[in-house]
């Protein structure tokens, strides 16, 4: 259902942008704008992880640079059955996470250098697990693809409120549509196009806890992990994912500062709904017997109680030889 509903819903953006074309220039707008869709989105399918990487200045790390983080994305991609993604970390106080990537072979994961201080090893591999299930579920490519064909609704608007304002609107030079109906076309694709993508992120997040439970094997890592940095989010400012709003789904938690609601206005679910579900998959998962949650199953994994930054000071981070040592409390 979750398939059909985002194929459902990427349609109905592509068609909102199809609709606008035809505002803009009648059957040569159509045309138009198909050809940008399809321009835009072959741009987002081969290029939108390295794209997405240098939004957020991430740096690539490996084994001898963190092997703590390399080692953990390995075991989980193992256990989710996945080629083993590039992995990168972006120098950022607010605790956060995202994948991106065309295809699970060419996938790339990125946590904040406040997402490996905030966190323990347990509630990192949830984190880890939920990426690594959006990349599973190519949820990568899906995100990609909506966010630039709302960008693309968002121009085609922009043109034809231009035109309104230089003597544009007639009915014969704007596909029949009139004045009126450009009005309309300008104030209502641009929410339409946001809620699509709103809407097809919410879906998916869900999705993603559930499958990234099952892959790190418990619900309750990362619905503690949601909690924590949910807090933390809300009062660490993030500058680059202000900067660029358009990206803001692709975060494991909103990087906008903003106080979520689970509604069609929100790009992320509310994470005490999301905390909730995890809590009963833990139930169902212990009642059905098809999973281990205790302690000595975390530890047969190698996920034992061990901070994530295991092996400096409290608030330490390295990464590339660098130390990404935590401010004394700047957000209180």
């Amino acid at each position: 259902m979750n398939y059909a509903k985002t194929a459902l819903l990427l349609a109905v953006l592509t068609a909102i942008l199809l609709v606008l074309g035809a505002a803009v220039g009648g059957k040569a707008g159509l045309v138009v704008a198909f050809a940008v869709a399809l321009v835009m989105n072959v741009m987002s399918l081969w290029k939108s992880d390295q794209i997405v990487l240098r939004m957020f200045n991430a740096e690539e790390v490996s084994e001898a640079t963190a092997p703590e983080l390399f080692g953990l994305v390995r075991e989980l991609a193992r256990k989710a059955d996945l080629p083993m993604p590039r992995v990168y970390v972006m120098n950022n106080p607010q605790p956060n996470a995202f994948a991106t990537g065309r295809s699970p072979s060419h996938a790339a994961l990125c946590a904040s250098t406040g997402l490996l201080e905030a966190l323990n090893r347990e509630e990192l591999a949830g984190v880890l697990a939920h990426e690594l299930a959006h990349v599973k579920s190519r949820d990568t490519l899906t995100m990609a693809v909506a966010a630039t064909i709302g960008g693309a609704v968002s121009m085609f608007a922009q043109y034809l409120q231009f035109g309104m304002l230089f003597g544009g609107g007639r009915s014969d030079d704007r596909g029949g549509l009139g004045i009126f109906g450009t009005l309309a076309a300008v104030i209502l694709a641009p929410i339409a196009a946001a809620l699509v993508q709103m809407a097809i992120s919410r879906s998916r997040e869900y999705q993603a806890d559930r499958l990234g439970a099952m892959i790190c094997g418990n619900p309750l890592w990362l619905a503690s992990a949601l909690k924590k940095i949910d807090g933390l989010a809300r009062r660490i400012q993030n500058p680059e994912a202000e900067a660029i709003p358009a990206a803001a789904h692709m975060f494991i938690i909103n990087p906008l500062n903003g106080h979520g609601i689970d509604n069609l206005f929100s790009t992320h679910p509310n994470v005490e709904n999301r905390v909730a579900a995890l809590e009963a998959l833990a139930r169902e998962m212990r009642a059905s017997g098809s999973a281990s949650l205790g302690d000595e199953a975390a530890r047969s994994d190698g996920m034992s109680e061990r901070p994530a930054n295991e092996g400096g000071r409290p608030g330490e981070v390295w990464v590339g030889g660098q130390n990404y040592t935590k401010p004394p409390s700047p957000w209180g």
